[in-house]
């Protein structure tokens, strides 16, 4: 017999017995509940999330614990799935979606394209005239000293003077219910796949829900995608011919780069494909060479031309941006765009907002402290026990300390690190994730969340895909929402009716194998013999940056944050 009961029984004593951090002293924010006081018959849902509460009182344990097992089995069908300590598991999608009313979303996605244009704006200053530095806004020393400025970006930008074609802005929501920018991510961000993936197999798992509410689609992505990479072609190419570089099929985020290059309709290519003649790109195919035009490249700056970076790479190709610097081919997102990735540039950003485009940020940062300044370093080392400390150049939680659960001797030998590169770090307060409701051995308990929106430039504007990839923490009272240890993610469901696409989109590829003309594609010439198969399977292991799944990064402050992961 199915056991009858109320599916949110249990979830109020969840919220008012949840650890606290060490030095929180306010308990997380519930996205779903107003009054987590009350009893579970008395629970009084947000407006936005009283169609969901409805739908799931209807339900026994054993109608949602088969809803949850249909999600695995389909992700396993699918191949959506990550590595975890050594065994292939299903991609932890939860059953229950983060619902964002369409009045909350509105200021969401104003702040969103608000950081994309200030991004813009600074990394074309700092690879330009550099006018920020000269009017004091942000130190030279910050900018220089960054592992991601490179200097060999400069004069390297698309003919539209684009350089963040996709953006993945961080967002976490404090104990009082305010969204604050954790982090951004203007190299190459990942995790989009999830937000596609997981809205597919939502809307079969819960039809009744999606019947009842006006969720807006995410399915306009890829159309607008290549629509911003084919308006950043080089100057005169009408009909450019658009791929994706990938670092190859060992790379964490290869799913992301197969689903993407499908559902544009464009080539999926890894370095060996592509050289350099005469100053322009080619791609090896079975009907001879064929120019190249726009690169989505998902391989990091150091890996993409062993003229210029890494000499041992395999994973780029030789002159590719000698190619670029010429105006014959584009990078996106554009070499270099680690500068603005720097946590230390981060707490720059609300005066870097104001200067470029005379306004308060719309969605703040999180508190940091800049310890390369005597006064913040000095709190900071009284404090470390009650902060997170994360290096500036971290991805994916690597590196990162937390001061309460680390011990004495772990604590003497971050203050030694932060005494001799103060450079290197900024300190953030343990912040309480907001929670959310979240399927848990058949019941449903609240679990600290974070959410990744996506966002596409084309020249003419910004546009934010609604919604994004909300990361949740499925191991009770942890911060920590890495798939590795634990942490999985959830369909994020924008109400509203929204807008119809766009008349000058591409048409939506759904017959693969042509080009967005519709004139037929040479089949890809692959060279699947490496000269150096273990340094190629190294660096394409090696290769996070560029992909590891935004799921499986590190959130454990201001979350720790994980850069383009």
């Amino acid at each position: 017999m199915p056991r009858m009961a109320n599916l949110f029984d249990g979830y109020t004593h969840d919220l008012l017995n949840a650890p606290l951090g060490a030095a929180s002293h306010s308990r997380a924010y519930d996205e779903m509940f107003l009054d987590p006081g009350a009893s579970a018959g008395a629970l009084q849902a947000r407006p936005s999330y009283e169609g969901l509460k409805q739908v799931f009182e209807r339900m026994t344990f054993d109608d949602l614990q088969g809803r949850a097992d249909a999600i695995g089995a389909s992700y396993l069908a699918q191949g959506v799935t990550f590595d975890y300590a050594g065994e292939e598991r299903a991609f932890p999608l939860d059953g229950v979606p983060r619902i964002i009313s369409e009045e909350e979303w509105a200021v969401l996605e104003a702040g969103v394209q608000q950081r994309v244009e200030a991004l813009e704006a600074f990394l074309d200053d700092v690879y330009g005239h550099q006018n920020a530095i000269r009017d004091g806004v942000i130190p030279a020393r910050v900018v220089v000293s960054s592992p991601g400025y490179l200097r060999q970006a400069v004069g390297v930008v698309s003919d539209n003077g684009v350089r963040v074609q996709v953006a993945g802005i961080d967002l976490i929501r404090d104990e009082s219910g305010q969204w604050r920018v954790l982090e951004d991510n203007v190299r190459v961000p990942s995790g989009v796949s999830y937000v596609i993936s997981n809205r597919d197999v939502m809307t079969q798992t819960l039809p009744e829900l999606f019947a009842a509410l006006r969720v807006r689609s995410v399915d306009e992505y890829p159309s607008r995608l290549l629509a911003a990479l084919r308006a950043a072609a080089p100057a005169g190419v009408e009909d450019p011919t658009v791929v994706v570089l990938t670092p190859g099929v060992f790379n964490s985020a290869y799913f992301e780069h197969t689903l993407l290059a499908r559902l544009m309709g464009v080539e999926l290519v890894e370095g060996r494909d592509l050289f350099c003649s005469n100053g322009y790109v080619w791609m090896r195919t079975t009907a001879g060479p064929q120019r190249v035009d726009v690169i989505y490249r998902r391989v990091d700056d150091e890996f993409l031309d062993p003229l210029q970076f890494r000499a041992d790479s395999v994973l780029g190709a030789p002159s590719l941006l000698t190619a670029a610097r010429a105006g014959h081919v584009t990078l996106a997102n554009g070499v270099g765009n680690g500068v603005a990735d720097d946590k230390l540039v981060y707490t720059y950003m609300p005066d870097l907002i104001k200067y470029y485009l005379g306004a308060e940020q719309i969605i703040p940062n999180v508190k940091s402290w800049r310890l390369e300044e005597p006064d913040a370093l000095e709190e900071v080392l009284d404090r470390l026990p009650e902060l997170v400390v994360k290096p500036v150049d971290g991805s994916g939680g690597k590196g990162l300390v937390v001061g309460a659960q680390a011990s004495q001797a772990e604590l003497d030998k971050l203050r030694a690190t932060l005494l001799d590169n103060p450079r290197g770090w900024i300190a953030q307060p343990i912040v309480q994730l907001a929670t959310i409701p979240t399927v848990i051995d058949g019941g449903i308990h609240p679990r600290h969340s974070d959410l990744r929106p996506f966002a596409v430039n084309s020249g003419d504007g910004v546009w934010v895909l609604p919604g994004g990839l909300t990361r949740v923490a499925l191991p009770e009272g942890r911060l920590v929402v890495n798939s590795s240890q634990g942490g999985g993610s959830k369909d994020t469901w924008v109400l509203g009716h929204g807008d119809l696409p766009s008349a000058d989109l591409p048409e939506h590829p759904a017959v693969f194998g042509r080009r967005t003309n519709g004139t037929p594609r040479p089949q890809l010439y692959m060279d699947v013999n490496p000269d150096d198969p273990a340094r190629f399977m190294q660096q394409q292991q090696h290769q996070q940056q560029a992909g590891g799944p935004a799921p499986a990064c590190a959130h454990v402050t201001a979350n720790g944050g994980d850069g383009p992961c």
